[in-house]
């Protein structure tokens, strides 16, 4: 008696070939699904630690700050994950960054200069001159001085 006869004209591989494919399919359903999923462009990394971009508006405002009338202020951007950073820089006439911070924090610390600390820096924590508006635990400035007439500020405002 042959094996066709035997299971109705198939061979054991036609009953066992839908058994072994199953696996298989899943497993490249699975990769490609992961695949997809690492090399898609998600807009708001943000939620998963990446930075994402926001307005500088928003930047400064957590940190309790506003633009300076002549600056212009660039790269800004937000991480969020235990703890929320938000940080801006802004280019601006090297003459207003001392009034603006005065303005901006008028109980703060003493502003620091040279060292690591390059042409000026500012700490400012919720127990030493941070604005009551701050949704930021602590701001920290950094100036950098491009030329005579221009400085380029780094301000980063975060929780702890």
């Amino acid at each position: 008696m042959d094996m066709r006869e035997a299971v109705g004209g198939r061979t054991p591989w036609g009953l066992l070939l839908p058994f072994l494919a199953a696996p298989v399919l899943v497993l490249g359903l699975l990769v490609a699904g992961i695949t997809l999923w690492a090399y898609s462009d998600d807009q708001d990394d943000s939620r998963t630690g990446g930075a994402a971009a926001v307005p500088c508006t928003e930047a400064l405002a957590f940190g309790a700050a506003e633009r300076p009338a002549h600056a212009d202020a660039r790269d800004c951007a937000v991480q969020r994950g235990i703890d929320t950073a938000y940080t801006a820089v802004l280019r601006m006439p090297r003459g207003e960054v001392a009034g603006w911070l005065r303005g901006t924090y008028p109980d703060a610390p003493k502003r620091r200069s040279g060292g690591s600390c390059g042409a000026l820096c500012l700490d400012v924590t919720s127990g030493n001159g941070l604005p009551g508006t701050a949704e930021a635990h602590v701001v920290q400035v950094r100036v950098e001085y491009v030329n005579a007439e221009t400085a380029r500020v780094h301000f980063s405002a975060f929780t702890m």
